[in-house]
Formats: structure tokens, C-alpha cells, sequence
């Protein structure tokens, strides 16, 4: 195999915020932002040959399982971003990913980085590449967008209590409710008022079990600090936590 370049293994993105992607107050929502980095993910995974299509020839298929993103200021409608991203490391059975967003003035306005499982499709369980594949995944260990791994949650219990049911837009390809929809409804737990006077700051979501269409989820809310939120989503029909999060606000 030829010596890998961290030109081959880097992908930088365009994209223009739309209508679409923003709340009430024109700002790019949270759940959007992340679903910028998810569709980098999709692409350099496709041009790296490690897309859905390769990796169902391989059983296999992709299942975002920690991120962590750190937003430096509030991103408006029509603003045109370049998302920057490549495979960091393998930590454990964890694929490592990062991110950095800048603006056209090449100012960075968030960071982020990620684990992945790549799940093989009849057994549910992670599997590893084999030894040439893993090199993919190693060479820029060096370069980090942030200079940690992914947050890792812990259980959150006994706070204030949330009901959701999942309906026929949160399920995605996989059949499953798809990774931005959790954030969003973490988000739409949080009074009107306090989200017009404050911005996200800092996310971490952890992604612990599958939830399909049908289940039933109680979402609990604890406030750490006036503006710092963790969350749990517990999967009632299947008797097992879906997902943890943690949001951290700052006003605007």
C-alpha cells in the first residue's frame, strides 16, 4: 500500500446555511450543526472507500456512538461554512473522527470530534477492519481537533421527566431514529425563553442503543447549572437507555 497523505485522508465541505437549518432567531439550530458533521462523515467515508455502499458488501454498516462539539459563536442564516474532517485513531473498537468548521474568513466557529463502530448487519456487534484498512484510520492520529477524546456520560436519574414517541421522520435508512432527532429533542425540553436569550455552546451525546419506530421514550432532564443540561433517554419499550446527553448554554 503507498504512503498515505493527509491531503488524501482530509475533506473540506461546503456548505450554505438554509431557512431550513435555523430556529426562530435565524441561528443554525444544534441538531443541525451536527448533522453537518454527520454528512462530512458520509463523504469522506465514501471518497476513502469506507461508504455505505462498500461496507454493506462487508455486512457491515456505521453507527455514530459518541460526539463531542464545541461551538465558539452562533452561525445565521445564508452564512457559508467549509467543514473540514478525517479518521483520527482507533481507541478500542472506536473509530475516531474529527471536525473543524470555519466560516468563508476562514474563522473557526466550532470543533468537534467523534466515535464510530462500524456494526456488522446480522450479528449487531462491532467489528475491525483488517490490518491495510486500519491504516486509514491511524496516520493522523496526530492531528486533532480537539485535543480530547469524545465525552463519555454518565447515567442521569431522577429529574424532571419528558414523554417522546418517535414518528415516521425520525427513522432513518437503517430503520432506526436517526442521530440529529435525539438532539432535538433534548433541545425541545428547554423553555421558549431561555432558548431565545442563549446560544449552545458545548454538546456531548452519547448514542448507547438503537430505537425504532413503535418505542416509547422517557426523556429525563437534569440542570447541573443554570445553563448546563444532562439528559437521559430511556427506551420504555425495550427496558434499556437509548442515549445520554449534555448541553451547556451561554447568553447571548
Amino acid at each position: 500500500m503507498t504512503e498515505l497523505t493527509e491531503q488524501q485522508l482530509t475533506l473540506f465541505t461546503p456548505y450554505s446555511i438554509t431557512s431550513a437549518d435555523t430556529d426562530m432567531n435565524a441561528r443554525l439550530r444544534l441538531g443541525a450543526m451536527v448533522n453537518l458533521l454527520i454528512q462530512s462523515a458520509i463523504g469522506s467515508a465514501e471518497r476513502l472507500g469506507f461508504g455505505f455502499g462498500d461496507l454493506s458488501q462487508q455486512h457491515l454498516f456505521w453507527v455514530l456512538r459518541n460526539l463531542t462539539v464545541e461551538i465558539y459563536r452562533p452561525v445565521s442564516w445564508s452564512e457559508e461554512l467549509v467543514v473540514e474532517t478525517w479518521p483520527k485513531d482507533i481507541e478500542g473498537i472506536l473509530y475516531l473522527r474529527d471536525f473543524v468548521v470555519r466560516d468563508r474568513k476562514g474563522g473557526v466557529v466550532a470543533r468537534a470530534t467523534s466515535g464510530w463502530l462500524a456494526i456488522d448487519r446480522t450479528s449487531k456487534r462491532p467489528k475491525r477492519f483488517n490490518p491495510e484498512q486500519m491504516q486509514y484510520f491511524t496516520h493522523l492520529r496526530e492531528k486533532h481537533a480537539l485535543g480530547y477524546s469524545p465525552e463519555r456520560l454518565n447515567e442521569v436519574s431522577g429529574c424532571d421527566e419528558f414523554f417522546v414517541t418517535p414518528t415516521f421522520f425520525d427513522i432513518d435508512l437503517n430503520r432506526h431514529v436517526t442521530s440529529t432527532r435525539y438532539i432535538d429533542w433534548m433541545v425541545d425540553t428547554l423553555p421558549l425563553e431561555f432558548l431565545l436569550e442563549r446560544n449552545p455552546v458545548r454538546l456531548s451525546i452519547n448514542y448507547l442503543k438503537e430505537t425504532m419506530l413503535g418505542s416509547s421514550i422517557k426523556l429525563v432532564r437534569c440542570t447541573k447549572e443554570p445553563s448546563i443540561f444532562e439528559f437521559e433517554g430511556i427506551n420504555e419499550t425495550a427496558g434499556a437507555s437509548a442515549f445520554r446527553g449534555r448541553i451547556e448554554y451561554a447568553s447571548i
